[in-house]
Parts: structure tokens; sequence; C-alpha cells
């Protein structure tokens, strides 16, 4: 399966993004996260845009609970190279639970989406008719 132009330059923003959050953790935290996923985990960097699930999974077991303020920036730094159009419609009590694995498909999608008249990826979550959330006891 051959890439679109879109899915390409999507793979280098999301590549780049990447480098910067492991930048800010400093050069050799990169340079052993990248050698880590491709020593331990099959996962070369340029693999990455392929299979995010994999490096989301990869990332949790060479961080562990710390994965997630690294999986923040992550998606801070795509969001500001994509200029994805992302809001919350839905109660402000209720918080959706957004992964990084998630985060990456839908940002995919609204770079994808962008410029079309069908918006369909601005990141908008709502509840079904009907639906309530579950109340914590």
């Amino acid at each position: 399966m051959t890439k679109t132009q879109t899915e390409k330059k999507f793979a280098v923003l999301l590549l780049e993004a990447i480098d910067e959050a492991l930048n800010a953790l400093g050069q050799n935290v990169k340079f052993s996260v990248y050698f880590s996923l491709e020593a331990k985990f099959a996962l070369p960097k340029q693999d990455i845009p392929d299979r995010t699930e994999d490096f989301t999974d990869a990332i949790r077991k060479i961080f562990g609970n710390a994965a997630a303020p690294l999986e923040i920036l992550i998606m801070k730094c795509l969001n500001e190279k994509i200029k994805a159009n992302c809001r919350w419609v839905g109660p402000t009590w209720l918080v959706p639970e957004l992964t990084l694995e998630k985060y990456l498909k839908l940002a995919q999608l609204s770079f994808e989406n962008e410029g079309k008249k069908n918006e369909v990826a601005d990141f908008e979550v709502m509840l079904n008719e009907g639906e309530t959330p579950e109340q914590e006891t």
C-alpha cells in the first residue's frame, strides 16, 4: 500500500513532534529511547508512524507511570505542528480519556481532512443521545 502525500507529511510531522518531546528529556535520553525502541521492541524510528500502538506500548514499558507526561508532551508538539482544531463538546465535569494512541488517530484524521468541507475530525467527543456517564460513588 502506497502512502498519499498527506500521510507522508503527517508521518514526518509526527516524528518531528516525538523528537521535540524527547529532546526535552535530553539528548542522551532521546538516544537511549530510540535505541531501546529498536533493540528491545524491534521498532525503528522510521516505522513509528505506521506502528503507533507498538510505539505507545513501548513508551509505557520504558517509562512506566512516567510515560503520561511524555505522551502529553508529544500530543502538544504534534498539535502545534498540525494546528488541529481541538475542542471538547460535552459537560465540563466529564473529561474524556484521551490516550496518546487515540490522539494520534484523531490527529491524523484531522490532518488528512484539513480544508475539506466536512470537517469530520474536530476532535469532538460527545455522548450518544440518552447515554449518561457513570458517576463515581
